[in-house]
Order: structure tokens, then C-alpha cells, then sequence
């Protein structure tokens, strides 16, 4: 259903009034830094550690009820997903250089920034951190207009092309097992603990004592630099982390400085329109509208 112009115009009008009300307030400072929750939880992981075996995927299939992903595999008959998408929510992949001397596996989920663009770029809140700092996603919001996915420096989010009814999908740390006082799937299984879960703090101390004590094993971003952990401060700082015996950059790992992709944006966002008021006002009518026309959708479903 198509939004109506009754319904257009009321967008204006709404958009309209918080425009002027917008205008008549002091222009806001710097957006202030975040940091993590206090009780932040996250993943640590090694890639000195990692054999490529792929259970953490399975694991997580299984704890996320998510089908195999076959579109790669000989006769559809393997699970071999090359990517995350739409049902792989982890996924390992293999690093090694052209001639052969240095590889490494890499393991990809949600970072689940301490600041996250996702939570920022999304209009209607489906994506926000949570409990213990997990960001997770809310589908009855969601509008499938993939912002976050154009927003995320990680290029995690995916979009469900293959479903009817298509719905971001993305790594959610097993916060429905974590609550519990269960690990997620992936930590749950790693025969190596290549992926250990715990006390974001504690992963970050645990990490630089692997570095101090080897120190020549361990790398920083690029070849040269000194060892450190990845996602200490990258990006304002994430909670999963990473140790590597090769440089990040090869791991495919982005070089974001220490500050948050939200906090260049949306300062000048706030300096634009006056702390943000006209564009979450319109937001607010545009979901609205959104979710109405789902409904009445949904109603005219169960009539036919």
C-alpha cells in the first residue's frame, strides 16, 4: 500500500512545525563520546589459535535456527556459506598471501560497537544496544530501508533478499542464550578456544597478556606496527576483539581511527538542525505512516 496523499501532507506539515520549533534552539555542542556499559560482555579472538574447522558456524545456525547456506556447495548438498547473508550470521574465512608463506583465518560477526553507526543510521530504533550492550535487532521496526547496512564500516548487517518477507539479519551475540547465563553458540563449541566470550574488560586484559607474553607473535594493523588488540579503541571501541599473528589490514579489518563513525555525522547532523529534532520528528510521522500501512495490510491479508 502506498502512502496516500492525506498522509503526505501531513508528513509536510508535521515536518514543517518541527523545522520552526527546531530553529528557536541553541546550536548543541560536540556529540559527547560513549563508552561501554559497565557490564559489557563481548568475544576475544585469536587467529594463533584458529584450525578452520567451521563449527562456531554450525553451532550458530543451530542456536539461531537459521538453515544451511548451500548456493556454493557442489550439488547444494554443503553448508559453505563464502559470506555472511541473509541466514549466516558468522562466517570463517581464509586469509593467505599470493605466494603462500602467510595465511590466517578470520572470523566475521557483528562487532557490536561501543558507539554503533547501525543504532545511529537506524530511523525507528529496530537496532539498538541492549542488554549487557549487545546490539540487537527489533523486527517489528524495522522498514527494510538497510541504512544500517550502508552505515556499518564492517559491512555486517545483511539484507534477506531470498525471503517474502525480507528482514535484516546480523550476529546478536545469542543474547536469547546469554541472558540465561549460557554462551553464545559459537564460543560454546570451539574445540581450540580460538573464540572465548566473557566480561568485555576482562577479554581486553586477557588479550594484552597474551601480547606481553608473546610478544613477537602477535601483530598490529599493518606490517611493522607494534602488536595491539583490535577493537580496544578502533571505531570508539567494539566488544568483540582481536589478537593476530598477521597485520588486521589483510584480515580485511578497517583502519577507523579512535573515533566513532556516529560522531563526525551526527555532530554536524546536531549543528544542521539544531540537535536533530527535525529529522527525528519526521522519522517519527514517516514511521507512522510505515507501520499503519503494514497494518492495514495485514488486515486486508486476513480478509481475502
Amino acid at each position: 500500500m502506498s502512502i496516500d496523499r492525506r498522509s503526505l501532507i501531513k508528513c509536510g506539515a508535521a515536518g514543517a512545525g518541527v523545522a520552526i520549533a527546531a530553529s528557536t534552539l541553541p546550536a548543541l555542542a560536540a556529540r559527547p563520546r560513549k563508552e561501554a556499559p559497565a557490564d559489557a560482555v563481548g568475544m576475544l579472538y585469536d587467529t594463533t589459535l584458529c584450525i578452520g574447522c567451521k563449527t562456531c558456524v554450525v553451532a550458530c545456525r543451530e542456536a539461531n535456527g537459521k538453515p544451511p547456506d548451500t548456493s556454493n556447495s557442489p550439488g547444494r548438498l554443503y553448508d559453505m556459506p563464502l559470506d555472511l547473508n541473509g541466514t549466516t550470521k558468522n562466517v570463517i574465512k581464509l586469509y593467505k598471501d599470493p605466494d603462500g608463506a602467510e595465511r590466517s583465518y578470520m572470523k566475521a560477526q557483528c562487532m557490536h560497537c561501543i558507539d554503533p553507526a547501525c543504532v545511529g543510521a537506524c530511523m525507528l530504533g529496530a537496532l539498538q544496544k541492549r542488554e549487557l550492550g549487545i546490539v540487537t535487532y527489533k523486527q517489528e521496526f524495522c522498514s527494510g530501508c538497510r541504512y544500517c547496512q550502508m552505515a556499518c564500516p564492517f559491512n555486517i548487517p545483511k539484507f534477506e533478499w531470498s525471503s517474502r518477507a525480507p528482514l535484516m539479519d546480523k550476529c546478536e551475540m545469542c543474547v536469547h542464550r546469554v541472558v540465561k547465563g549460557q554462551q553464545p553458540g559459537c564460543t560454546e563449541v570451539c574445540p581450540r578456544k580460538a573464540i572465548v566470550f566473557g566480561k568485555r574488560a576482562d577479554l581486553l586484559a586477557e588479550a594484552k597478556r597474551r601480547i606481553a607474553g608473546s610478544p613477537k607473535k602477535y601483530k598490529g594493523y599493518r606490517k611493522g606496527d607494534a602488536p595491539r588488540v583490535y577493537g580496544e579503541t578502533e571505531g570508539g571501541g567494539t566488544q568483540v576483539l582481536y589478537v593476530s599473528h598477521v597485520p588486521f589490514e589483510k584480515l580485511g579489518l578497517p583502519d577507523l581511527g579512535d573515533k566513532p563513525v556516529p560522531e563526525v555525522a551526527q555532530t554536524v547532523q546536531h549543528g544542521i538542525y539544531q540537535g536533530f529534532v527535525a529529522p527525528v520528528a519526521l522519522y517519527a510521522v514517516l514511521g507512522a505512516v510505515i507501520m499503519r500501512n503494514k497494518k492495514a495490510e495485514g488486515q486486508k491479508g486476513k480478509a481475502s
